[in-house]
């Protein structure tokens, strides 16, 4: 088991967005890197600790890699917003990725530096080692198992993302033999899904996206990809 510590807004939707991804065993959600020992959800609203809102995800390294989570924990963010995703603004809503091991920093970097390439201006995710982390409280844990119809900052598109991509992927490693009934029963698959299959360090992803896609062009020669 490996831990990283990512925030990505509210912590209720990046909770519930990581906790879906196959391989992602326990998720927390607390208050990190702030000045504030063991600080109360009043005082991290506030913003005069310098906490941010922060989800401890113990994962699995055989199932996901580190490169992995980090790729999809930025397709559910806009990484260019400082200090603000969807309503939430103020600096406990800043996004970060946070490691715990210092072997994980070089890997953290390479997506960063995948990421930055694809735009102009400067992204505004913070990366830096983990210096605290404070469990929330209780009620905050789980937050939208507990309350389905709670609020959330991310829309019903990106968990969905999480949910499909983790579908194929567990799919995939029930049925290895499989693969082309999967490509099949997943050919309708929504394209960003399809982009988070390509960018998987795992090969049997990154075929059966191709399978897929494959598949969407054999029912209808003239469909486009990604259209």
């Amino acid at each position: 088991m490996k831990t990283i510590y990512l925030a990505g807004g509210c912590f209720w939707g990046t909770e519930h967005y990581m906790r879906q991804l196959e391989g992602v065993l326990e998720t927390f959600v607390g208050y990190a890197n702030g000045r504030l020992a063991d600080p109360s959800y009043q005082e991290v609203y506030t913003d005069r600790t310098g906490h941010v809102e922060c989800v401890k995800v113990v994962y699995d390294e055989t199932l996901v890699s580190l490169q992995t989570l980090c790729r999809m924990f930025f397709r559910s963010i806009d990484p260019l917003l400082l200090n603000r995703q969807g309503g939430d603004v103020g600096t406990r809503y800043r996004t970060g990725i946070y490691w715990v091991c210092e072997e994980d920093k070089e890997i953290v970097e390479q997506v960063w530096q995948e990421m930055q390439a694809r735009f102009d201006e400067p992204l505004a995710v913070e990366k830096r080692p983990l210096q605290c982390f404070y469990s929330a409280e209780e009620y905050h844990q789980d937050y939208l198992i507990k309350n389905p119809d709670g609020y959330c900052h991310l829309s019903l598109q990106t968990l969905n993302l999480a949910k499909e991509y983790s579908r194929i992927c567990r799919e995939l490693r029930s049925f290895p033999t499989e693969k082309k009934k999967i490509a099949e029963r997943h050919k309708d698959a929504p394209y960003e899904v399809l982009e988070a299959l390509l960018e998987s360090d795992w090969h049997e992803a990154r075929l059966c996206a191709q399978m897929i896609m494959v598949e969407r062009v054999k029912n209808n020669p003239e469909n486009v990809v990604g259209k």
